[in-house]
């Protein structure tokens, strides 16, 4: 016949019923339903008398002598979560909203028998229960994803240790905070030690009930977080399964409320055999993918914890096999085919034979055509072999944009050495202090610029000069010895930190970027590039060389001119294909020829490095009728030969963070803990870089070269070394790596960490905000403060205009270190903030004379600050609200 099926569904205010009162009134039931199924009309008598009531218990819990006991449990507390951290600071898919949602979902998994089984052995040769193995695995867990070494969780206890509270109905549960000390790396064993131990005396003190404990320890409170935890532990053995009604077969149903209660919850459940898994997550925060590996994660650990509990936490599997093999091989898959074993300098000499007649490169209206440059740069190459210059000689060249750059260039290239170059706009201790670092032995420069070079022990030549002597030299190609290992530049880094960093590259890496940027961005002899940045910027340098390999055009403008006109006047008439630059060098541009844009209508390319990109302010060029221009987002480390990872953005692409996507041809891409072990999808971790470009490392410096080269673990390679970039990112699911900040610029505020992104992409969804930057400050008190600093927009947006500016996630060193903002700007106490700025205040930034610090804050009228911070309040949680804001005519800029 049919068979009928049945659903109990039993709904009880938590306040009333626990987890163990289920089991109690799921017992009683059976009992009064197998007892009526008998026809016995008093069923009722078949349960025991209680021997205590729930309001006994609550009036237990108030004797005096209960009290005291609570007093003294509560002492532990005190001392067991002294200075606890306000967070922990799980990777989240999205930014943590300003009041928690409770929206959650759920995903089961299993532990199967064998593995079950050997945790089982391990808990026992260790004198510790499941629970407490388990949960120490959960807490090195969390440890991994998080980088912290003090990690709390929250797990309920049943709370019922005396026999006549085991039958009772009622909520008596109490919820113990377990802390975890994981520093110093312990190794599994002891890890587990500690643990036990902290679960042992948590056991000893759980009377004090939760609500009490947090009134009493007062924690910071946040609206977005559950005070002490926001991640439970729960374990329990089920005894459900094996219950039986007279003609029925019961089984328990999965429920999924769509609710979460706290970021995280893990719940395991011990049957006969395996152990049952549920993760209940909360939605706004996690994605189903992300809770999915992280379960495969956990039994990853799990099984590396059981083959050797003697390993350091920091080395225990966490990845899987098969994520390994998607980081490592997959997502690295970059192998291509390049002139490996030629010279930049042999690509452009074989161009000009094949095309003499072309011109190569313009200044003006001067211009070279691929013999003149190649000829005359011979010449050049030939007198400075006739002066010593070998491979591995250090070139200094100090000119100004001009025809004399590229055949100074050229010139060391083909006479086998390495350029340095020498801004001329840089002050005479800092190119003192460059020549002298780099022992240069010769500086190449122009006559008018003589007087501006310092002091330095080399012999110079002027290009204008000194031309009637170099001329006299043969005009064939020179027989240097240059191969490509050799040192082909090296480049100063900015010295934000310190004294500057000269970084050396070899041939082979910048070979390997121009093969790259020519073949995948199919440039041809009809291309056009300008030159509009410092020859001393790394990018600079593809765009010098990759035209000339395909017998294109180089232009050139003066090395002063920053008005948007003449530059716009130049990309007109020299019809320019290609640019690239930093994001504040091309906006002027892009508002200075609006609305038709006529002056950008060649541009088919524009690279952008080295700041975020606001695509909100380049949209009304990329919705013109007739652009064609295709956006690509560059990241790379000078030391790294330039670009090493780049992201194609999408024609449509106005609302999203701007990743820096994936790597270049033949080179990879990590994302590692501080020991160097691959990190979970999502969480964030130190980039680092490995493959063709990376390069010789630091001249003079062999210390600070071992600590940022190290051999690369991952490749093949004989020698391969990977570069340690000090900056902090993390993988998309599909493989597109985020760019996150510096690592030693990490922002942790009153135990928060925090994005400055994210502070940053919510401040430019404001219609009146066309720019924000945000900073940490500290004031005379060393007290650490947020503070916003917004360029207004000068044609406010309605809200369905809401462009989502990109200054989000991809924060650099220069930006926040050298764009030094106004100081002073904020008084009162962090609670309640007071901004005040002035004209004096921003007379006191950075020095360098700017408009933005001339013309410093402009006055905060109509109320925008506490309109922005009325904003922010409806979108993040409180401390990711700045103290002050401070609204600034531009955003200072570094010459670069």
């Amino acid at each position: 016949g049919t068979r009928d099926e049945f659903v109990l569904l039993l709904s009880v205010h938590h306040i009333v019923f626990d987890g163990w009162s289920i089991m109690v009134f799921i017992r009683e039931l059976a009992t009064l339903y197998t007892a009526l199924a008998g026809d016995r009309s008093g069923a009722s008598e078949t349960l025991s008398d209680l021997p205590i009531q729930y309001a006994d218990f609550a009036s237990w819990q108030r004797q005096p002598q209960q009290v005291a006991a609570l007093e003294r449990e509560l002492d532990y507390w005190r001392q067991q979560l002294a200075d606890i951290p306000t967070a922990l600071n799980l990777p989240t898919d999205r930014p943590r909203p300003a009041v928690y949602s409770s929206r959650g979902a759920t995903l089961s998994f299993k532990i199967e028998l064998e593995l079950a089984a050997e945790l089982r052995a391990l808990s026992g040769r260790e004198s510790a229960t499941l629970f407490t193995l388990l949960l120490a695995a959960f807490q090195v867990l969390l440890q991994r994803y998080t980088d912290q070494d003090d990690i709390v969780v929250g797990s309920p206890i049943a709370n019922r240790d005396r026999a006549e509270l085991e039958p009772l109905i009622g909520l008596l549960i109490n919820t113990l905070v377990l802390r975890a000390d994981l520093s110093n790396n312990p190794t599994f064993r002891e890890a587990l030690a500690r643990v036990r131990t902290t679960v042992n005396d948590a056991f000893s003190n759980q009377n004090v009930p939760f609500e009490h404990l947090v009134a009493e320890l007062q924690p910071v409170r946040d609206m977005s977080r559950n005070p002490l935890f926001q991640v439970l532990f729960v374990m329990q053995t089920t005894t459900l399964d094996t219950l039986t009604l007279p003609g029925l077969e019961i089984q328990r149903m999965q429920l999924n409320s769509g609710t979460s209660k706290f970021d995280l919850t893990l719940g395991l459940e011990e049957t006969e055999q395996s152990i049952a898994g549920v993760i209940e997550y909360n939605t706004d925060l996690f994605d189903a993918e992300t809770i999915a590996r992280l379960a495969e994660h956990f039994q990853t650990l799990l099984g590396g914890i059981v083959a050797d509990p003697d390993r350091r936490i920091a080395d225990l599997p966490l990845v899987t096999d098969a994520e390994c093999r998607q980081q490592v091989v997959d997502w690295n898959a970059t192998a291509a085919a390049f002139p490996h074993d030629r010279c930049i300098h042999e690509l452009i000499e074989a161009q000009a034979e094949r095309t003499p007649d072309a011109i190569a490169v313009v200044f003006g209206q001067d211009a070279l055509s691929y013999r003149d440059l190649n000829e005359r740069s011979n010449q050049l190459a030939h007198h400075l072999r006739s002066g010593g210059i070998r491979p591995e000689s250090r070139v200094g060249i100090c000119v100004e944009r001009s025809l004399h750059l590229m055949i100074g260039l050229l010139g060391i290239l083909k006479a086998g050495g390495a350029y340095v170059p020498l801004d001329p706009a840089y002050p005479a201790e800092r190119l003192q202090y460059m020549a002298q670092d780099a022992q240069l032995a010769v500086v190449l420069t122009q006559t008018h610029l003589r007087e501006r070079l310092p002091e330095i022990d080399a012999r110079i030549i002027c290009l204008d000069g000194d031309w009637p002597t170099i001329s006299s030299q043969p005009a064939i190609n020179p027989a240097s010895a240059v191969t490509p290992d050799n040192m082909v530049y090296m480049i100063y880094t900015s010295g934000s930190t310190g004294q500057p960093k000269g970084a050396a590259v070899h041939q082979r890496g910048l070979v390997n970027l121009v093969s790259w940027y020519v073949d995948r961005f199919d440039m041809t002899a009809d291309d056009r590039v300008l030159m509009m940045t410092s020859l001393s910027f790394d990018l600079t340098q593809k765009n010098l060389f990759a035209p000339l390999t395909v017998g294109g055009r180089l232009a050139l403008i003066p090395s002063e001119q920053f008005d948007p006109t003449p530059i716009l006047e130049t990309i007109q008439r020299e019809q320019i294909t290609i640019l690239n630059c930093t994001p504040s060098a091309i906006y002027p541009l892009v508002e200075q020829s609006a609305p038709e844009f006529a002056a950008l209508a060649s541009v088919r390319y524009l690279f952008l490095g080295g700041e975020p990109i606001a695509v909100g302010r380049l949209a009304p060029w990329l919705d013109a009728p007739g652009c064609q221009v295709t956006i690509v987002n560059t990241y790379g480390p000078t030391e790294c030969s330039d670009v090493t990872t780049f992201h194609q953005l999408d024609s449509r692409q106005r609302d999203a963070t701007v990743p820096i996507g994936r790597p270049v041809q033949n080179t990879t891409q990590y994302i590692l803990d501080q020991h160097l072990n691959l990190l979970p999808v999502g969480a964030s971790g130190e980039l680092c870089i490995g493959g063709v470009g990376v390069g010789l490392g630091y001249v003079n410096d062999a210390r600070l070269t071992a600590a940022k080269f190290l051999p690369d673990p991952f490749s093949r390679t004989p020698g391969a070394r990977l570069y340690r970039t000090g900056d902090l990112a993390r993988f998309q699911p599909d493989g597109t790596i985020d760019f996150l900040g510096r690592i030693d610029h990490q922002v942790k505020l009153r135990g928060f960490r925090i994005e400055l992104g994210d502070i940053e992409a919510a401040l430019a969804q404001h219609p009146a905000v066309e720019q924000a930057i945000v900073v940490v400050r500290e004031d005379a008190a060393d007290v650490k403060r947020l503070v916003a600093y917004v360029v207004e927009n000068r044609e406010p947006r309605t809200k369905n205009q809401e462009p989502n500016e990109e200054q989000t996630n991809k924060r650099t060193n220069e930006q926040r270190t050298k764009n030094k903002a106004p100081q002073d700007v904020y008084q009162g106490s962090t609670d309640s903030p007071s901004p005040v700025a002035t004209e004096a205040d921003a007379s006191r930034g950075s020095g360098k004379g700017s408009r933005a610090q001339r013309d410093g804050v402009r006055a905060t009228t109509e109320g925008l600050p506490s309109n922005l911070r009325q904003f922010l309040q409806e979108r993040l949680p409180e401390h990711m609200i700045p103290s002050a804001f401070v609204v600034l005519d531009e955003v200072p800029l570094t010459p670069s």
